[in-house]
């Protein structure tokens, strides 16, 4: 059994097709169904159902797929173990972190980490916290940062900080030098600007707002962190965001809410068992450096 076998194994279950599988290898549709015909062949099973309109799996296939997805695994991180060689000086870096914590956290340790190793490359992804999850299991990501309490028994998450979300407006808006907390009434009465409902941030908001009794009155909906910022920050529309946003931009302002959100735990995880890069653990190094600047409030 050969390692192509393997691949062309996976792309013809990931595409149940055999002509759209030998493109995506960039092979032709005889010699992928060769391949296949000889896999089949050295393990003594069909692999695929060809009788319908789309190939599927047959039982024998499911069976296989994960072993054939592990052992991918392996070989790939077998690989960059090779590349790694223990240092952090060359190589690639996958990290992830959802879109409120790339706002503030991720452009500070990004700059530091480059400036410590310059030879490693990142590649960085900004996406959503199942996402996340779901790459790290599949050895699509070396490292994410996100939040508890979702934690699938096939990651390890250690706790970085606590990160508090609170009522945020811009320079403009009529509450932005308020000093006493904003009671549960005035919030429910205040038009906001939001993530939609996709964000864990949104998420924890509207589980707020449903354990008090309140809705809140959404005035625009956005898709983009980015974009709600700078709305709120040029405009009189209020928002909730974590307080190490409010706190990184001059023009924003932070009301305490009363009663305040839950907080939410930011932590770091990997897959278990995962080969656990040079540049991967460099990463935790600078980022448990950064976390207590940003915790002490240094600079």
């Amino acid at each position: 059994m050969l390692l192509r076998h393997i691949r062309y194994f996976l792309a013809v279950a990931e595409h149940r097709n055999f002509t759209r599988a030998a493109a995506a290898l960039h092979v032709s549709q005889p010699a992928l169904s060769q391949q296949i015909k000889q896999l089949e062949a050295l393990l003594g099973v069909q692999l695929f159902d060809r009788s319908g309109k789309s190939v599927r799996l047959t039982d024998a296939g499911e069976a296989w797929m994960g072993h054939a997805k592990l052992g991918m695994q392996h070989l790939h991180a077998g690989a960059r173990a090779i590349q790694d060689v223990g240092t952090a000086h060359r190589g690639v870096l996958r990290c992830a972190a959802p879109p409120t914590l790339s706002l503030y956290l991720i452009g500070p340790l990004i700059a530091r980490f480059h400036a410590l190793h310059p030879g490693v490359t990142v590649s960085f992804l900004e996406i959503a916290q199942e996402d996340i999850e779901a790459m790290l299991i599949n050895d699509e990501l070396d490292i994410g940062i996100a939040f508890s309490p979702q934690q699938p028994k096939e990651l390890d998450y250690t706790p970085l900080y606590e990160e508090q979300l609170g009522f945020v407006t811009g320079a403009g808006h009529r509450l932005a030098a308020r000093s006493a907390a904003l009671p549960l009434a005035a919030f429910a009465a205040e038009p906001l600007v939001l993530l939609n409902k996709s964000f864990a941030t949104r998420q924890q908001i509207d589980a707020y707002c449903a354990s008090h009794g309140i809705a809140a009155k959404v005035a625009v909906e956005v898709n983009a962190i980015g974009a709600l910022v700078e709305i709120v920050r040029q405009g009189t529309l209020a928002t909730v965001l974590p307080n190490p946003i409010s706190a990184a931009y001059t023009d924003l302002h932070a009301v305490a809410l009363l009663p305040p959100m839950p907080s939410r735990h930011v932590v770091y995880a990997w897959r278990k068992g995962a080969y656990r890069t040079a540049a991967s653990k460099a990463l935790v190094d600078v980022l448990t450096d950064l976390v207590r600047d940003l915790t002490s409030g240094a600079q």
